[in-house]
Parts: C-alpha cells; sequence; structure tokens
C-alpha cells in the first residue's frame, strides 16, 4: 500500500473543516511515524492545513481566503472522548451565536467539570470555566444561559442592560420543565447569579417558579452590577444595587 495515496484518498472523502490527526488512519495503516511525515508533506503542499501539533484540517477556499473550521471542530477532543460529552462551549465562544455581542472572540471558553490549564490552538487561545453541575447533553443551552448570566459583567461589546434584555427574551422562550431544570442547575452557581437568574425569571413574569432561588440566598447580602435596574426593575427585589 502507497501510504500517501492511501491518505490522501481517504482526506479527499473528508468534509471541509473537518479537524483530523494522524491517529484517524491507524486502523488501516498501523505505521505513525509514516502517517506523521505524509500529513506534513499534504500541509507544505497546501493540500491540507496545520491546526496545532498533530492537528489537520481539509480547508474550505473562499474569496477571502481560507475558512477556519468551526469551533466544534477545533476542540472536539476536548469536549468529548469516547463518546461521552466530557465539556462545551460557553463564554466567549457563545456569546454572539446567543445574541449577546456582536464581537467575535479568538478565546475559546469551555466548560468543564475538571479545570485545567489555558494554552493555545492555532489563532485561538482555549480557556476553562468550572462546571459543578454534571454535563449532558440537553442541559449544555441551560449551562450556557447560567454562564452567560454569571459572567454578564464580562460580556464584550454591550451594556448589563442589553445583555440583561437579551437574556429575558432567551429565557422567555424555555418551557417549563426546561425553566424548572434551569433552577435547579443554579443552585450550583454563585450567589449572584442566583439572585439575577431570579430576578430575569421574575421580569419574565415567573416569580412564582423562584421561591427555591429566594431560599438559596442571605437575604441581607447585595449584589452590584452596574447598568441593570433600568432595564431588569425586578433586579432590585433580589438585592442587586447598581
Amino acid at each position: 500500500m502507497n501510504i500517501s495515496n492511501y491518505i490522501a484518498a481517504q482526506i479527499d472523502r473528508l468534509p471541509r473543516g473537518y479537524v483530523f490527526t494522524y491517529t484517524d488512519f491507524m486502523s488501516k495503516v498501523n505505521k505513525k511515524e509514516a502517517i506523521i511525515k505524509a500529513l506534513n508533506r499534504m500541509a507544505a503542499s497546501g493540500k491540507i492545513i496545520k491546526l496545532a501539533k498533530g492537528k489537520f484540517y481539509k480547508p474550505e477556499t473562499t474569496s477571502f481566503g481560507n475558512l477556519q473550521p468551526s469551533l466544534n471542530q477545533i476542540v472536539k477532543d476536548i469536549l468529548e472522548n469516547n463518546g461521552k460529552i466530557i465539556g462545551y462551549l460557553t463564554g466567549y465562544s457563545i456569546y454572539n451565536t446567543l445574541g449577546l455581542t456582536t464581537q467575535v472572540s479568538n478565546m475559546i471558553q469551555i466548560g468543564k467539570n475538571e479545570m485545567r490549564p489555558s494554552f493555545k490552538r492555532g489563532l485561538y487561545t482555549i480557556s476553562f470555566i468550572k462546571q459543578k453541575n454534571t454535563i449532558t447533553k440537553d442541559n449544555i443551552p441551560l449551562l450556557q444561559i447560567l454562564d452567560s448570566i454569571r459572567y454578564i459583567k464580562k460580556i464584550p461589546g454591550t451594556s448589563n442592560g442589553d445583555a440583561g434584555k437579551r437574556l429575558l427574551v432567551i429565557i422567555s422562550k424555555l418551557n417549563q420543565n426546561e425553566i424548572n431544570t434551569l433552577i435547579r442547575l443554579s443552585l450550583k452557581y454563585p450567589p449572584s447569579t442566583r439572585a439575577l437568574t431570579g430576578a430575569l425569571l421574575e421580569k419574565s413574569g415567573m416569580a412564582e417558579v423562584t421561591k427555591q432561588l429566594r431560599r438559596s440566598l442571605n437575604p441581607i447580602t447585595t449584589y452590584k452590577i452596574p447598568d441593570i435596574l433600568k432595564d431588569i426593575s425586578s433586579a432590585q427585589n433580589w438585592n442587586i444595587k447598581e
């Protein structure tokens, strides 16, 4: 078997933007060094692009140049392990997707149960946010909402008030089961997150479901979130000050 020809044929079958390593070819070619050399030669020729050490992708070319792979592709090895979900995109990675900002960041943030140091991969810096809840496919969208509430003051290119208004829209589209799960998940977040979650639910006309959140908070503790009261007036009922 000509290893270079085999690998080239396999790569031709891959979708553009798909990130792969030498291990993708080991089932048929049990020669690690030969595979790595073939991949590096193809990267040098421009047929594929090297994302980071040992990681490559098949580029999609437009009139503006080569497109980067999706964030999920870039960090898929950190999000799943043998089919099990172990992390999820959050923070700077999803603020734009959620409509919380128009800015796009070169920081990829990942929620995980176990923390690890930040590192670089291609054009991106990858950092981690500690998640105390069990991560499942179904609860990831709710964890992303709670992370956005938790870090509302760090969302770039927007005010706390505007971010709060957008979060109101997002929360208003949740069904009752999702609201109940959101509240349950929020109990493992800091008190300030629980307070703002309660304020957003109350502002959305769901004050009756917030009793558990209110019981979880110290009634004399206050939380400072500048510029929030004008748009989220219910925040004052949750000891949120400007």
